[in-house]
């Protein structure tokens, strides 16, 4: 599945000058403002809109009026964004560094598909019902999915493209399957819209408390593989004089993300792009080190996330667009951009 990156984008594990450490963490600092910005967006605007005052009101002095309610319910909206757009974002960073792929993905590469197939199993047919007892049918419908594309892909031999198709040929097998069992099952049909597209808007204080412990220690440990990612990006033979354990590293690695990627399935769905546009854009003005890649990315996915949502809502006035629809429309197009100048760059 290790496909050598170019050049440009192995790692460089020299610290960086003290000036561009400056910049690169007052641009990370930005990137909170913006975050922050951004969730109140989340919480002010939606199918009705609310003014600054009862934003204010509803966020420090709610006494049960209709704009209190509507803050409270959109914060937990906006909770679950923030957690499930830094976890997407986090493991296609990680995913990204893992298979030296710029195009990895939780989504391109059928995990996503693999968690909510299996979220839908045991939904139907075991009687699973609580989200504590599925999340653990999402991350071995992750895990599973995630070796299976590497194997189809070409294991050791992968290529970008390659994984990238067969990621999209195993999402499209297994997305039958959910529309066959929901076809077969009309109480699963009820039950399972929600995994078709992915969304925001079942958010619920019950459903952040459940999934937040996934999310810290996915995340926790994301954050700490940063310098044996740095290490194995220049290359097995120097990774190994470094003294990273090649090994270790990838099963971390490949565990991270499935924790992040499957419980932010099972809380909100199947999200495709996040994990891909979101680390590419960091790339581009952090660099190659992982440092900071990792934290970049885990600030600015939810902001891509959260202003998806925002969209949605915004243009389907009084209902809404899902925010998978929303970051499909988006990110097909990114996708489609991307491959096209790697292979320009390949000629």
């Amino acid at each position: 599945m290790l496909v050598d990156s170019p050049p440009e984008q192995r790692a460089d594990t020299a610290p960086a000058p003290p000036t561009r450490r400056a910049v690169r963490a007052l641009g990370l600092l930005l990137s909170v403002v913006i975050l922050v910005l951004v969730a109140l967006a989340s919480i002010a605007v939606g199918a009705k809109a609310l003014s600054p005052d009862q934003v204010w009101h509803g966020l420090f002095h709610g006494t049960g009026t209709y704009g209190d309610v509507v803050v409270d319910e959109r914060m937990s909206r906006t909770a679950l964004g923030l957690l499930a757009g830094a976890a997407l974002g986090l493991s296609g960073a990680v995913l990204q560094a893992l298979t030296r792929n710029p195009l990895a993905d939780p989504g391109l590469l059928g995990i996503n598909a693999g968690a909510s197939a299996a979220v839908v199993t045991a939904l139907t047919f075991f009687g699973v019902t609580s989200l504590t007892g599925y999340v653990w049918f999402a991350f071995g419908g992750a895990a599973a999915v995630g070796a299976l594309v590497w194997f189809l892909g070409g294991s050791r031999g992968a290529t970008p493209v390659r994984l990238a198709l067969a990621g999209t040929a195993v999402s499209a097998a297994l997305y039958g399957y959910l529309q066959a069992v929901m076809i077969m099952d009309g109480a699963a049909l009820g039950k399972m819209r929600f995994w078709t597209v992915g969304s925001l808007a079942s958010a619920t204080d019950s459903t952040i408390a459940q999934v937040l412990p996934f999310l810290v220690a996915g995340t926790l440990l994301a954050l700490g593989l940063a310098r044996p990612l740095n290490a194995m990006a220049m290359g097995d033979d120097t990774a190994r004089a470094l003294g990273a354990n090649l090994n270790r590293t990838r099963a971390l690695a490949m565990l991270a993300a499935t924790v992040l990627s499957g419980a932010a399935t099972a809380a909100c769905g199947p999200i495709m792009f996040v994990g891909l546009m979101v680390p590419h854009v960091v790339r581009s003005f952090t660099g190659p080190d992982l440092r900071w890649i990792l934290p970049y990315a885990t600030v600015l996915s939810p902001v891509l996330l959260l202003g998806a949502d925002v969209l949605g809502r915004m243009v389907a006035r009084p209902a809404e667009l899902q925010v998978g629809v929303v970051t499909a429309l988006i990110g097909g197009p990114v996708f489609i951009f991307l491959v096209r100048r790697r292979r320009t760059a390949q000629l």
